[in-house]
Parts: structure tokens; C-alpha cells; sequence
């Protein structure tokens, strides 16, 4: 393994504040989440919820594509899946909208495992496509389905919706806990899954696939619970998503745009493989689009613009140049061989 699996925090300088750094970032961040919750209004909620949605989309693509190795454009699938499923299950079954996230989480792994058996036939660029025309796919079958609405799609019941709370406060406040919580969630379980045996493992298949399989490593098994994991997390996020905002129509589930074209901006700009990446990006999308916002397709094209040169000038996102300068990781995952560490 070269470098780039490398940085155990005992071979850094900083090692002590490296190994405490992630558990007390999320900490920090855990109490900011709290203290917001509880002196916003309810648009400032709607405002940090999704953030933290796009957060959390965006550390679960940067696993699958930046981690893994499993450049998809077709996450939207999963999220219209978990969103439809959500609708479905608390519309028609009736069962209470915390359970009807898990139903949508439950029915995207569903896809996702179904999926593997055509698209994981696939490598590289064709994988990519594949994922895409997955996407399509669904969002076609659900459209021409009468008992999800069509593509006129559906809305959420007021009765359903005050579960959560009797006012648009009560609401906006629960809507921002469950994004808070999925997102530290998220990220948590990233940060150990990447310090564990599993993670190392996942790293050496993307880095070479013939290599790790050589040492013992079952790519094959590797990369289908990842990619069945993500969709779950994904459907489960999707959910959520269409809970906030109470209708859906198969254009708006699977929007690639929303969904995946959005997440890879905030992964490619803050940095992939970088557990710290999607934080800085996600800074920044919604910093561009509250400037921009207003001058309508100028916005998409410096969005297009700002990808392309970093792209070019910082191929490993903001977080790489800071990491480059200060020489510190928030969320050290590398590791070093023990021959390198000694030089």
C-alpha cells in the first residue's frame, strides 16, 4: 500500500489531538445542533436541515465513489425509492413516519441488492451509466404506477404531518433533530468503518482490485455491502427529504440534478476520500447558491465553473490544500506501513 492508505494518528506529529480530533469534532458539532434547535425559527431549521441532508448524501456518495471505488450517477434512485416508499408505507399502511423511514431505507437495500445482480457486471464508465439508466428505470415504473399517483405523484396527509408536531415550529424543530441525527449517524459510522479492517480492505479493492483479491480480500463481497449499504442510508435520507416537504412527483424523487449532481459539487470541491471533504463542501454549495440563487441558469454555470477548476488546480478539494498546508486530518482513516512511518 502506498501513501495514499497511509497516517495512522500514532505516525503524526499532532498524534494525541489527532486520535481525540473526530470524536470531539462530532461532539461540537452535536452541541451546535442542540443550541440551533432550540433559539432558530423555523426557516433557519428548514435552512440547517438541509445542509445536513446534502451532508449526509454527500458523505455517502464520497464512500461509495471516493472510498470504495463506485462512481454512481444514479443515487437519485435510491432516494426517490426510500421516498416513495416512505409515502407509500404511511399513506396506505398507516404506520407512523419514523417507521416509514426505516420502510423507505428497507425498500431502496432491496433495490440496491436486485440492482447488483446486472450493474456490478459492469466496470468503470459503463458502471456509471448503469447506475444512471437504474435510475431512469424507476423513475418511469413509478410514474406509470396508479397507487403512487402517477406522475402527478403524491401529497402527505395533514394528519400524518402533525404526528411530528402540532406547528410548523414543532415540525421545523423535528425535521432539523432527525437531520442532525442522521447525519452524525452517518458520518460516525463512516469514521469507524474506514479504521477498521473492513475499510482497510475497501481502500486496497479500489486501489487495486487484483492486488487486494491476491491477499485475501473478496472484492466482490466488499463492494456489494457497501453499494447495498449506501442505499440503504440513501432511502432512509430520501425519506426524510420528501417528510420535509410533503409532496413528490417521480421528477422531483429521481432528480439527478437534487440528488447526485449537486452531491458530487460538494464532494469534488471539498474533497474525495475525505471524510472532512463533504463538510467544507457543503459550506460552500450553499454559500454559492444563497449568492447566486437569483440570477437563475448563471448560477448552474458557475457551479459547472468552480467544479471544472478545481478539478484542474486542487484535484483533492479544499480540504486537501489545508490538509496539504497545516499537515493535520480531522478524520485520519490513512495508515502508514510501519516502513514508512520510520523514514
Amino acid at each position: 500500500m502506498t501513501d495514499e492508505l497511509s497516517h495512522s494518528p500514532a505516525s503524526l506529529p499532532n498524534a494525541r489531538w489527532s486520535a481525540a480530533a473526530p470524536f470531539l469534532v462530532i461532539s461540537c458539532v452535536g452541541a451546535a445542533c442542540f443550541a440551533v434547535a432550540t433559539i432558530a425559527d423555523p426557516s433557519t431549521l428548514r435552512l440547517f436541515s438541509e445542509m445536513l441532508i446534502y451532508l449526509t448524501l454527500a458523505q455517502l456518495w464520497n464512500l461509495l465513489a471516493g472510498y470504495a471505488g463506485l462512481v454512481s450517477v444514479g443515487q437519485q434512485a435510491f432516494v426517490g425509492i426510500g421516498g416513495y416508499a416512505f409515502f407509500y408505507s404511511t399513506t396506505t399502511l398507516g404506520i407512523h413516519p419514523l417507521l416509514g423511514l426505516a420502510a423507505g431505507g428497507l425498500a431502496s437495500l432491496l433495490a440496491g441488492a436486485a440492482s447488483t445482480i446486472f450493474i456490478f457486471r459492469l466496470r468503470g464508465a459503463y458502471f456509471a451509466i448503469g447506475t444512471w439508466v437504474m435510475a431512469e428505470i424507476c423513475l418511469l415504473t413509478v410514474a406509470i404506477i396508479p397507487e403512487l399517483g402517477g406522475g402527478s405523484g403524491m401529497s402527505l396527509p395533514a394528519k400524518i404531518v402533525r404526528t411530528l408536531g402540532a406547528t410548523g415550529e414543532q415540525r421545523a424543530s423535528a425535521y432539523f433533530t432527525l437531520a442532525a441525527l442522521l447525519a452524525t449517524v452517518t458520518v460516525t459510522a463512516i469514521y469507524l468503518l474506514m479504521r477498521s479492517r473492513i475499510g482497510l480492505a475497501m481502500v486496497a479493492v479500489r486501489d487495486s482490485e487484483r492486488a487486494a483479491e491476491a491477499l485475501g480480500v473478496n472484492a466482490a463481497r466488499i463492494k456489494r455491502m457497501v453499494y447495498v449499504g449506501v442505499a440503504f442510508a440513501t432511502g432512509f435520507v430520501g425519506g426524510l427529504i420528501f417528510l420535509m416537504k410533503l409532496r413528490m412527483t417521480p421528477d422531483a424523487a429521481f432528480s439527478v440534478l437534487d440528488w447526485t449532481a449537486y452531491v458530487l459539487f460538494i464532494v469534488v470541491i471539498g474533497g474525495v476520500g475525505r471524510i472532512e471533504g463533504p463538510f467544507i463542501g457543503t459550506v460552500i454549495f450553499f454559500s454559492l447558491r444563497a449568492v447566486l440563487a437569483d440570477y437563475g441558469p448563471v448560477y448552474l454555470v458557475v457551479l459547472g465553473c468552480v467544479a471544472v477548476v478545481a478539478m484542474l488546480f486542487a484535484p483533492k478539494g479544499v480540504c486537501g490544500l489545508i490538509s496539504r498546508w497545516v499537515g493535520f486530518e480531522v478524520f485520519p482513516v490513512r495508515r502508514r506501513t510501519p516502513s514508512t512511518s520510520q523514514e
